[in-house]
């Protein structure tokens, strides 16, 4: 399977192609889903283009993108730094009326464990995102229903200095091989490619990378899937 993640916490400020607006992430989930993307990830925008959990902003973004990728997945993020405040976190996401298809949680974060409860009682399916071998033994301890798990190779948040041993430091803790593998920055490409020579799910968009493998200029997440 092949996921496209349209913009992380990036702003067009490092790269122009960056989609903000509910209008840009259409435009940019539409052409990815034409170069071959299966599932669309993003994370939606509040009118000062800050990253948002309210409702209304969920709903113009994920409702931007189904209409013009009808019966392609949709997920959002529900990271920490989007709202530090667990209560309050809880409370928007609580206010969800209806919800992304999906939605990432992060295990290595405190109070996952209540995020991802609240996304099941809402409806919503679960990306366990994981970071080291701690959140996976965290996330197996919770041990929940999920989408898909994420192991996920993050520069400065992952343990060690190199991306694939990172990633296999958290595959050697889990129990199945059926997960999606990526990493972030200097670690975007190369776990890319390792994870698709094993078999692994990918992802592949400008939260993860701004250029093509050996640095070659990009416009668009669709540029990015070209280079797979």
């Amino acid at each position: 399977m092949l996921k496209v993640c349209l913009n992380g916490d990036r702003g067009r400020g490092e790269h122009p192609g960056v989609p903000v607006t509910a209008v840009q992430l259409a435009r940019e989930a539409e052409g990815a889903v034409r170069a071959g993307a299966e599932a669309v990830h993003l994370h939606p925008r509040g009118g000062d283009e800050a990253e948002s959990l309210r409702w209304a902003d969920v709903r113009a973004a994920v409702d931007a993108v189904r209409a013009v990728c009808p019966g392609v997945p949709v997920g959002v993020s529900t990271r920490q730094e989007i709202e530090p405040d667990l209560s309050r976190r809880l409370e928007l996401i609580g206010g969800w009326e209806r919800g992304p298809d999906f939605a990432s949680v992060n295990f290595h974060e405190a109070g996952a464990e209540r995020v991802a409860d609240l996304l099941i009682d809402r409806g919503i399916g679960i990306e366990a995102g994981l970071f080291t071998a701690d959140a996976a033994d965290k996330y197996l301890a919770w041990g929940g229903p999920v989408v898909r798990v994420l192991v996920e190779a993050i520069p400065g948040v992952s343990p060690g200095s190199d991306g694939i041993a990172a990633a296999q430091a958290v595959l050697d803790v889990l129990p199945t091989t059926d997960v999606l593998v990526h990493g972030e920055n200097e670690w975007a490409w190369p776990v890319l490619r390792w994870a698709a020579q094993q078999g692994y799910d990918v992802r592949v968009g400008f939260e993860d990378m701004l250029t093509g493998p050996e640095g070659q200029p990009v416009r668009s997440n669709a540029d990015l899937l070209g280079y797979l």
